[in-house]
Order: C-alpha cells, then sequence, then structure tokens
C-alpha cells in the first residue's frame, strides 16, 4: 500500500545513508527498511493508510513501541507499530522474535548440559554473530526458575517405596569455596512407576536440613510409605526417626559393604569380607542371611575382632529388605538407583566446576532431574507392585 512517491523517499535515504556512511551505513539502513516493512504491514491489516478514510478500514493505528532486536550488524532500535485493541504484530518481526525464543532455549539448554559461561558466550557469538554477556545468561537461566519451583512444589500423593541420597557440588560462599549438599528423593508409587520427589539445597547435610526436607514432603502429600532406603548418615537417621518414626528402613547394602572392608585388620583382607557381605546379602531367606551371619562374626572373632563387633550391630539394618517381596528386593536393597541420578548430575556439571552461588547449583540440577523425571514417569513399569498389595489386607 506503499505510494510511489513514499517508495522513492525511501530509495532516496536509502542512497543518501549509503553515500554519506558507505559499508558502516546498513545497520541504519537495516533499521529504515524494517521501520518502513511494519508500517506497511500495518496499513495493510488495518486496509488504510495514515489518516485515510475509507469504509474497508478494520482498526486504527495506536502509536509505535520501542523494541530491540540482536542482528549480526549489533542491535537494532526499531519503532514497532501498535494498533488499538487488535491483535496485529508485523511479520517482519516474527522471524526475529523466533530467532531470539530459540536462543534463549538453546542458551538454557547448554547451561543445563553444563557448558560454561565463558563457553555459551563463545558458541552464541560464532552462531549469532554477536556477545552475549554473562548477565544475560544469567538472566536467561533464571527464566527457568518459576517452572523449577514448581516442579519441586508440585502436589505429591502415595508412594511406597521412599530412596533419598545427598550430591554435593561446590559452590562459592562468602569468598570461599565450600561443598554443598543437595538433598534428592525419589519414590516407587502404587503403580511401579519411579518419579522425582524433590530436591533441597543448603549449606548443611545436617538433621535440621534433612528433617526439613521430609516435612516438606510430606506437606506436598506424599503418604502410604511402606519402606525408605537410604545410607546411615547422621542427618538421614536423626531426621527419619524424628518425622517417619514408624516407617522400616532398609540400609543400603552397597554402602553397608563398603563400611564393612574399612574393618579390615590389613589391606589383604578387605576382598575376603567384601565377599562375606554379599555371601549374607544374596542369602535365600532372612533365616538363611542370620546364619550366615552368625557363622562370620564367629569366624573372625580374633582374626578381625573389630569387622566381628561391627558386624554383629550393624549388619541387620541392611536385612530389612527380606520382608519385602522377593520380586522387589534386587532394587530395594541399595540407593543405587538414586546414585545413577546424582552420577548424571555430575556429568552435567563437571563442566561447570564451581557454582557462584546456592541457587545456580540448584537450578542446574532441578534441570537434570526434571528430565529424568519425564522419562521415568513415561517410560516403563519399573516394579510390579501385586506382590506388595496383594500380601496386604484391604482396607474397609
Amino acid at each position: 500500500m506503499m505510494s510511489d512517491r513514499t517508495e522513492n523517499n525511501l530509495v532516496e535515504q536509502i542512497i543518501q545513508q549509503l553515500i554519506g556512511h558507505g559499508p558502516e551505513g546498513l545497520k541504519p539502513v537495516l533499521e529504515l527498511l524494517l521501520n518502513t516493512a511494519m508500517k506497511a504491514e500495518r496499513e495493510q491489516f488495518l486496509k488504510a493508510g495514515a489518516h485515510e478514510r475509507t469504509d474497508n478500514r478494520v482498526g486504527y493505528a495506536n502509536g509505535y513501541k520501542p523494541k530491540g532486536l540482536q542482528t549480526r550488524m549489533g542491535a537494532l532500535e526499531l519503532e514497532v507499530p501498535q494498533v488499538r485493541g487488535l491483535g496485529f504484530y508485523p511479520r517482519s518481526l516474527e522471524k526475529g522474535t523466533r530467532s531470539e525464543k530459540a536462543l534463549k532455549l538453546a542458551i538454557a539448554q547448554m547451561y543445563l548440559e553444563g557448558v560454561s559461561t565463558r563457553r555459551v558466550q563463545d558458541i552464541t557469538k560464532e552462531l549469532c554473530g554477536y556477545e552475549i554477556s554473562s548477565t544475560q545468561v544469567s538472566n536467561v537461566t533464571k527464566e527457568l526458575d518459576g517452572q523449577f519451583n514448581e516442579f519441586r512444589n508440585r502436589p505429591l500423593g502415595e508412594v511406597l517405596y521412599l530412596i533419598v541420597d545427598a550430591i554435593y557440588l561446590k559452590i562459592r560462599h562468602n569468598g570461599s569455596v565450600m561443598s554443598m549438599p543437595i538433598l534428592l528423593a525419589y519414590g516407587i508409587d502404587p503403580d511401579g512407576r519411579r518419579s522425582i520427589l524433590g530436591a533441597s539445597s543448603s549449606l548443611s547435610e545436617a538433621e535440621v536440613h534433612w528433617r526439613e526436607f521430609f516435612k516438606q514432603l510430606q506437606a506436598r502429600g506424599m503418604h502410604g510409605m511402606r519402606l525408605m532406603i537410604s545410607d546411615d548418615h547422621p542427618g538421614i537417621r536423626a531426621a527419619r526417626r524424628a518425622v517417619f518414626p514408624s516407617l522400616k528402613w532398609q540400609r543400603c547394602q552397597f554402602h553397608l559393604s563398603q563400611n564393612a572392608q574399612s574393618y579390615a585388620p590389613k589391606k589383604s583382607m578387605r576382598m575376603e569380607i567384601g565377599e562375606v557381605m554379599r555371601e549374607i546379602f544374596n542369602s535365600p531367606t532372612l533365616e538363611f542371611a542370620l546364619e550366615m551371619k552368625r557363622r562370620a562374626v564367629e569366624k573372625y572373632q580374633n582374626s578381625a575382632p573389630q569387622f566381628a563387633k561391627w558386624l554383629e550391630e550393624n549388619v541387620d539394618e541392611g536385612l530389612t529388605v527380606f520382608e519385602f517381596p522377593l520380586e522387589h528386593r534386587r532394587k530395594l536393597r541399595t540407593s543405587n538407583g538414586i546414585e545413577r541420578v546424582n552420577r548424571e548430575i555430575k556429568r552435567r556439571t563437571r563442566v561447570a566446576v564451581l557454582f557462584p552461588n546456592e541457587e545456580s547449583a540448584l537450578r542446574l540440577v532441578t534441570g537434570v532431574i526434571i528430565e529424568i523425571h519425564e522419562e521415568w514417569v513415561t517410560g516403563r513399569i519399573y516394579l510390579d507392585m501385586g506382590p506388595l498389595l496383594e500380601r496386604e489386607p484391604k482396607q474397609k
């Protein structure tokens, strides 16, 4: 709808700009072209030119709104035409808008993949022709926080098996570098599916942090637990007794075996003790496991008295799993399921090495566990819960 006179004026402006500034004048030329194209689009949309009276007009212009747009020629300062009360947006900018959204998603994905901020800047400069500052990268990742907070605080339901553990990441705090624990929990529901239940960060893995984490899971509706699996961290033990006093507990057999080997009187005996632990844990019944324990205590009373004493006092905590269906024992006797989640987090955070604060560490961990959670809840059934539910009395 551009008139011949307007078109001639535009061409003249472009020519004068290029004559006066040469290649350096391309940026303002591009601004001029885009602004003119958007203005022409608005006239087409309204079916009327500026100040034109016509029966075909479908609305009215409503000024302009400034917008910055990053391009290979640098940042453009544009004036986006507005239309009163109608959903108008120039197609001239749609491509740029999509590119901007795609860039934000790419930056967020690179961050979640563990790519360092400096590397993100290098990649965006190579792909887009302009640099992204550390502040811009940080702002993009913060846009994820709303979604991540929603995930960490979503309502929960019945969870039959609860598995918990902690992972440590290095952060900068008050000018020093320290290892910060992030508490993690996943559960198995009555349908036999796994899900990530939550994550919590704090500067301490003390009992108070675990207790608040467990209470938060409860407040979100988690209920119906039959068994909790974890290692024997003092904070977990104390918090479990305070929040879930009647919940049965399975001490991770993998960690128990590692603990047992530390009581070997000499290095050459570690493998032997490891084999003793495997024989106990692989017993077909609880009675057989207890008999194997009795024999081991008797056998090592003189040759490894500290191990014999430790075995008698601790190994029963790793045998609770015998109270549950045989079909479930292999997957419940250790916390290795969540250990695999930890390894994936470690893989993603290996490049980042050091996080600037607690929030950035929790943000990345949440991004990783959401991906794992979505894979779990849409994947195959992890456990057939029939053998557990069939043995329990039905509620009247």
